[in-house]
């Protein structure tokens, strides 16, 4: 064969290559995490997954390297980090953030540099409800967030009233809107409702008014700090409605649980749970245990079921974005989170419906206790008291 056509050859066949496979190179994808910052607690869990992901995807022949940037649990610091990592770092796609502030966020900058961007975790609603076409979210919505403790809270018992306390963040003010329009739709009465300043040293005069409402439901929206807190001061003033039901967030951290007095017979809903009965996730949660000395949140599965997904959707297709945007529009994954597909529903785009849990703490650890084909035991109703 003549050299001319054989070196053709060659280069059709490099040009028909993945850019890793032919050379040899590594797939680039972006971490975006709060790694310091007020929910560095919560970030450790999506540190630690993320490292499991990079060695599962090893163990797979994926050659992924994975880019990690910090950004604080801050909007602007999280954008900056979206640039430079489409910029001067050529990732094939980004997995993160955290909050829903800095998610938000950067599913503008994605949307702009048309970067594919994987949420994992935030779950203010507007994130998802924008029409962008590069932004997925493996996270439930808010609706569905709040709407699986309701279910609970309407099948155990027969409240009639709530109390809405959330703090004023982007996570904080979704999951309190989301609260008041499934309370309006299931008949309940909202007697109060409150958006705090987070990071305040005393809440109880606001407990105190709420006390007065004489709420059957207490629903609060806080991060783990702001949670404790709470706890702390509703105890202290004697609130005890039938239940407490905390949405996610720092109700599911086992800083929170770890502190009995206030953490005994409060719900949290979750996106997983590590006794939960779906495929490989309570081998999961053990490995986890294992390697890290501590039980993983939801937050660190969805770390992981995203990182992985990404990393398959690129080793796949290659590093081209709008393939990697494609294969993850077409694709279906199931995991340790159950089954995952993006889809388009009732103003949302590329958003996975997550089948939400309801946990209960009970003597500082959670158990799955709704919906009852995934519960390993009964919730305790109503609010057993303050220990």
């Amino acid at each position: 064969m003549p050299p001319r056509v054989l070196s053709a050859l060659v280069a059709v066949l490099l040009a028909s290559l993945a850019p890793s496979a032919a050379f040899g190179a590594p797939l680039k994808i972006g971490l975006i995490n709060s790694m310091t910052g007020p929910e560095a607690p919560i970030g450790e869990h999506l540190s630690n997954a993320f490292k499991l992901a990079a060695e599962d995807l090893k163990a797979e022949g994926v050659d992924a390297q994975l880019l990690w940037e910090d950004d604080a649990g801050k909007p602007q610091v999280s954008m900056t980090a979206v640039e430079k990592l489409v910029t001067r770092d050529d990732v094939c796609g980004i997995v993160g953030p955290y909050s829903s502030a800095a998610g938000n966020a950067d599913a503008k900058i994605a949307e702009r540099y048309k970067v594919p961007l994987l949420v994992p975790l935030a779950a203010k609603d507007e994130i998802t409800r924008q029409g962008f076409k590069w932004v997925f979210r493996l996270a439930p919505t808010t609706l569905d967030r709040v709407g699986a403790l309701f279910d609970l809270a309407l099948t155990a018992g027969k409240p009639q009233s709530i109390a809405i306390l959330n703090e004023n963040t982007d996570f904080g003010s979704s999951v309190g809107r989301s609260a008041r329009i499934i309370a309006e739709k299931r008949g309940l009465k909202v007697v109060f409702e409150e958006a705090y300043a987070k990071g305040s040293p005393d809440y109880r005069s606001t407990l105190s008014k709420l006390k007065d409402t004489k709420p059957d439901l207490v629903f609060m929206g806080s991060y783990v700090v702001d949670a404790i807190l709470l706890m702390r001061q509703s105890r202290e003033i004697g609130l005890a409605p039938q239940a407490f039901l905390g949405a996610g967030a720092g109700f599911a951290m086992s800083q929170f649980a770890d502190e009995k007095e206030i953490s005994h017979g409060v719900f949290t809903s979750a996106e997983w749970a590590p006794d939960v009965k779906w495929a490989g996730a309570r081998e999961w949660a053990e490995r986890y245990t294992k390697r890290f000395g501590k039980a993983p949140t939801y937050h660190a599965s969805g770390a992981y079921q995203s990182a992985m997904i990404m990393g398959r959707t690129a080793a796949k297709v290659g590093c081209d974005r709008a393939k990697i945007r494609e294969a993850l529009r077409a694709g279906k994954w199931t995991g340790i989170t159950g089954e995952t597909v993006f889809q388009d529903f009732d103003g949302y785009t590329n958003q996975n419906k997550q089948v939400m849990v309801v946990q209960q703490i009970l003597d500082g650890k959670h158990a799955t206790v709704w919906p009852p084909a995934l519960a390993s035991r009964k919730p305790v109703w109503p609010f057993p008291g303050w220990k």
